[in-house]
């Protein structure tokens, strides 16, 4: 009995995150601070693309650059507005600048909230997990400023 209520308790969160339809067919963002990175985000549907400069700092007074690309899934939107509030979760490719990173590849799965405030202007709350070869797991906040139109 347990088996069968937890597999219709997951079916039916599947299917609650696909059926949310609210989201604009496109979506074209400029993000000014961090999250995703610092550049510019297509979304359709509920896809999105990204890439840009994403500054961290993995110890206090350190920024550690990388070069960041990666692909974002956007689920549960929340509110009435053109462009809903929603949440997301993203895998990306990341390129050190510097520090330890410097000419290494690392990966990023992210995962948080997008708040729309007014009109387009919006700000994003999340974690990523940045895993690269011979450097240990690093977990980060990820703040985000952006702005976003649909078309």
């Amino acid at each position: 009995m347990q088996k069968i209520s937890t597999t219709i308790l997951l079916v039916s969160l599947a299917t609650s995150v696909y059926a949310q339809n609210r989201f604009a067919k496109n979506e074209l963002s400029i993000n000014c601070f961090r999250n995703p990175s610092v550049g510019a985000e297509f979304r359709m549907n509920k896809m999105s693309v990204h890439a840009g400069y994403y500054p961290t700092a993995f110890k206090s007074g350190e920024n550690t650059s990388f070069f960041k690309a990666g692909a974002t899934f956007w689920f549960l939107p929340v509110g009435k507005h053109p462009i809903p509030s929603s949440f997301y979760a993203g895998a990306n490719y990341l390129r050190g600048y510097n520090r330890d990173y410097k000419n290494k590849n690392a990966a990023g799965l992210e995962a948080g909230f997008r708040w729309m405030i007014w009109k387009g202007l919006n700000l994003r709350i999340g974690a990523i997990a940045v895993a690269a070869k011979d450097r240990s797991l690093k977990i980060n906040p990820t703040p985000g400023i952006s702005y976003s139109i649909t078309f």
